[in-house]
C-alpha cells in the first residue's frame, strides 16, 4: 500500500497486511506519518519538555504496545 506523509509528503510503501494499513483503510480521517518526521517531533516535544516551560498534559505510557 501507497502512503503519503501529511507533513513533507514523502511517498512510502507499507506493508497492506499490516495493522497501520488496516487502520488507514477504515479510518477515513487518520493520517499518515513518516518515521523521520515522527522522530523529529518527538526530539523536539522532549525538547520542550525537558525546558521546563513545558506541562506535559497526557500520561506517558510505558508499554510499547499502547503507544
Amino acid at each position: 500500500m501507497r502512503v503519503q506523509c501529511v507533513i513533507c509528503e514523502h511517498i512510502e510503501s507499507i506493508d497492506s497486511k499490516s495493522l497501520q494499513a488496516k487502520r488507514l483503510r477504515n479510518r477515513r480521517n487518520s493520517t499518515y506519518m513518516c518515521q523521520t518526521c515522527h522522530d523529529r517531533i518527538a526530539d523536539n516535544t522532549a525538547k520542550r519538555v525537558n525546558s521546563g516551560n513545558f506541562i506535559f498534559r497526557r500520561e506517558i505510557k510505558n508499554e510499547h504496545y499502547l503507544s
